[in-house]
């Protein structure tokens, strides 16, 4: 069963997602946010391309400015008595791509994700660290996101 499922697979196209491989050998990210941290350890795992550090800026074919974080708690419902009872987390990131001499290989950008959440305040500290687990799981997904478009972009 376990080759057969795999022999069909490969019949129809089917690849494991592979590194990305980028237009550029080298791309600086000079933000020091903890977002900033996970996109430079994504790129680093990647192994095909080497992150400079800020003060290597101007030796980068690529830089990875990260315009804006913005993270919101919105309620999304309440109980009879106005207690809030659901949030939804929102975690946008503004990011862009410039090459040498400043030329603009990715627009500015926006990606945003979010997640929701029950809310109950006599666990408030518990619901404290869910929310973070909840906007690192976004950070993740946003930094993976900024690579593939990363890998798609092309030089100007």
């Amino acid at each position: 069963m376990g080759l057969s499922g795999a022999l069909v697979l490969a019949g129809c196209g089917f690849q494991l997602r592979k590194a990305p491989e980028f237009q550029f050998k080298s791309i600086a990210v000079p933000a020091k946010s903890s977002f900033a941290n996970q996109v430079k350890r994504n790129l680093r795992a990647a192994g095909t391309v080497e992150v400079l550090p800020a003060d290597q800026i101007e030796g980068a074919e690529a830089i990875l400015d990260i315009l804006g974080e913005d993270r919101q708690a919105v309620v999304i419902s309440t109980n009879a008595a106005g207690q809030v009872r659901e949030l939804q987390l929102r975690l946008t990131v503004r990011f862009r791509v410039r090459g040498k001499g400043g030329k603009e290989l990715l627009a500015p950008t926006e990606i945003t994700q979010s997640r929701d959440i029950t809310y109950n305040e006599t666990a408030a500290l518990a619901k404290e660290g869910e929310t973070a687990l909840l906007y690192r799981d976004m950070e993740t997904d946003i930094a993976q996101q900024i690579l593939r478009r990363l890998a798609a972009a092309k030089p100007a």
